[in-house]
């Protein structure tokens, strides 16, 4: 292996035991493809499933393994008005599992983050039957307010050009503390443990994907 793997195998060891201690059921894998296989594993069949708007999952082609499998998909990139979106929102978060990816993890193993919607924040901590977490080991920060400053100064500013906000992020790459009417920025979720044990499922990923 080389160093960078090596690290990644530890690290994904250490925060999988970190996880675990917060009663969540972690695993990591070293590929994208071992984390497709792992969360396939992890759905039954049949099960209603259903996402937010992480690219992760969606780069690494689980959306579209889902799409060809025998499950019960709530895909709301498939409304054809605005009606038929926060229709597919409101439904989806009370699938059988929601797929998301984390804006930050500490390194012991708090779960960092915001939401401009909230959907998928409240899907993640009480309205979908189980939750799966894929995030990518280049999303562990050192502490808490390390995680939350990655979620903010990073990951908002670039979600924000993704989704072709009017915000001061979107402008100049920073993060303003702003009000805008478009703030992606609205709720803050600190997941320490979780509760049942079991219901929230992590899958850390040696590949870098997402932001």
């Amino acid at each position: 292996m080389t160093p960078l793997e090596t690290r990644n195998e530890l690290l994904g060891k250490t925060l999988v035991e970190k996880l675990e201690r917060r009663h969540f059921e972690a695993y990591y894998c070293p590929t994208a493809k071992e984390a497709l296989e792992k969360a396939l594993s992890l759905i039954p069949e049949k099960s209603s499933v259903s996402w937010g708007g992480s690219m992760t999952i969606r780069d690494m082609g689980l959306t579209k393994a889902l799409h060809e499998g025998n499950y019960e998909v709530i895909d709301r990139d498939l409304a054809k008005s605005p009606e038929e979106f926060q229709e597919l929102l409101r439904k989806g978060v009370s699938a059988d599992f929601y797929l998301m990816s984390a804006n930050a993890i500490s390194e012991d193993g708090v779960l960092v983050n915001i939401d401009g919607t909230g959907n998928r924040l409240a899907a993640l901590t009480y309205s979908a039957k189980n939750v799966i977490v894929l995030a990518s080991l280049s999303k562990v920060a050192q502490d808490v307010d390390a995680a939350l400053k990655r979620a903010r100064s990073y990951a908002a500013p670039v979600n924000s050009m993704r989704f072709m906000g009017n915000t001061p992020c979107a402008k100049t790459g920073l993060c303003h503390n702003c009000v805008s009417e478009q703030c992606i920025c609205n709720q803050v979720l600190f997941t320490r443990n979780c509760f049942p044990a079991g219901r929230i499922k992590v899958i850390l990923i040696g590949e870098t994907f997402g932001f």
